[in-house]
Order: structure tokens, then sequence, then C-alpha cells
């Protein structure tokens, strides 16, 4: 279906026209994977392009079940009903967020160095990975961008099983993917080419986005004198 992540968000951006153009949408993508798709719909809509880190709070002994997260922006979203089921004392979730908010800076600058985050309150958000497979990764992103209070977030992917879109309702205000395939396995088995996506791309994409930003903005100033 797709040839790579740049081809899937071009065809992605396709569908997300209504949004081109305007000054109350930015571009999010979850990195790594979902960077090189929300470069190419960024460029496309005109939009400003920034990340969004997500780091699961695991429950002690329990890794793979998450209590909570934390997001850029210094975001914190807990599961009560979690918590209260498994007995997880406050010093034990205190434990869990400064481990994963280590981690978190750490990308946070390995990324974004001193580039200021951009601000979605009050915008629509377009919130992209490169596909989603069981949900819960994304669920999290939502939760998380949601408590930065956008007007509005649209989650775009390239790909994502059909059963994904009636449980993205109640979660985000707009779902949109290309291609939603009944039988589904892998995000990488619906691109020809899916590579690891590298720290330095990451970086290198979020800086072209900046210089292109500032080359409309140049190409206006004359237009709006």
């Amino acid at each position: 279906m797709f040839l790579d992540r740049a081809d899937g968000g071009q065809k992605l951006a396709n569908q997300l026209g209504q949004y081109a153009n305007r000054d109350d949408v930015v571009v999010l993508g979850i990195p790594r994977g979902g960077v090189p798709v929300a470069f190419e719909v960024a460029q496309a809509l005109k939009a400003p392009l920034d990340i969004l880190l997500v780091r699961k709070l695991g429950t002690p002994g329990q890794q793979e079940l998450a209590m909570g997260a934390i997001a850029s922006g210094g975001v914190r979203i807990l599961n009560q009903e979690v918590i209260r089921e498994l007995g997880i004392s406050e010093e034990q979730i205190e434990a869990a967020i400064a481990t994963q908010r280590v981690e978190l800076e750490r990308r946070e600058k390995l990324f974004r160095g001193t580039r200021a985050p951009i601000v979605v309150q009050g915008k629509i958000a377009i919130l992209i990975d490169d596909g989603i497979a069981t949900g819960s990764s994304m669920f999290a992103a939502i939760d998380a961008l949601r408590a930065l209070q956008p007007a509005k977030i649209v989650v775009a992917t390239p790909v994502a099983p059909a059963s994904i879109e009636g449980r993205m309702k109640g979660r985000a205000d707009e779902f949109i993917c290309a291609w939603t395939p009944e039988w589904f396995f892998a995000i990488g088995e619906f691109y020809q080419n899916f590579p690891q996506t590298e720290d330095s791309q990451v970086r290198d994409l979020l800086s072209r986005a900046d210089q292109a930003r500032a080359r409309e903005k140049e190409q206006r100033a004359p237009e709006a004198a």
C-alpha cells in the first residue's frame, strides 16, 4: 500500500485537505516513526510541526500494565482504577514518574534541542503516527494531548485495523485513516520499506519544517505590507 513513511504521509495528507492553510492547525508527530509521516502532512497543509512524546508508567512488577503516562508539556495522566485495584502507593507512583521523566527529558532534548514546544492550547491538533496496531500508545497520547487543551484533536494515520475506528469514538474528536484493512498483523506489513526511524532523522525533519515555515512567513510578509 505504501512505499515508505513519506509516501504514507503524502497519501494521508490527501484526506486532510480541509485543514490546509489555516492559522489554527498544528501537526504533532509521535517519535520516532510518526515524525516522517507528520512531516509530509505538515508540508502539505502548510502547518507547523512538533512532536508529542509520551512515556507509559508501568505498574510495579508488571511494567507492561500501564497505571498512567507522562508526556510533553508536563502532562501527567493516572489511571486511578488500576492504582486502586493493585494498591499502588503514592511513593511508587512518584518513583515511576521520576524514572520516566528522566527519559522523557532526555528525548525532548535529543529531538528538540533548544527549540520551544509549539503551543497547542485552543488549536486544532492533528496527532500522527505511522500506524496504529492495538491503540494503547495512541490512546495514552490522546489523553496526554487533551490535558494541553487543544480546541480539537484529530488522530490521523496511514494504516490501522478496521476495529480501531469504533474505539476512537469518545477519545479523539476526529479519526482519519488512509487504509483500514480487516486483516492486520503488524504495521510494517503495509509498507514496502519500513526501516527504524533514527534520532538524527527526527531532528533533521523538525529543522526542515522550521525552515519551511520561516520561508513561508518571509514570502507572506510583502503581501501583508
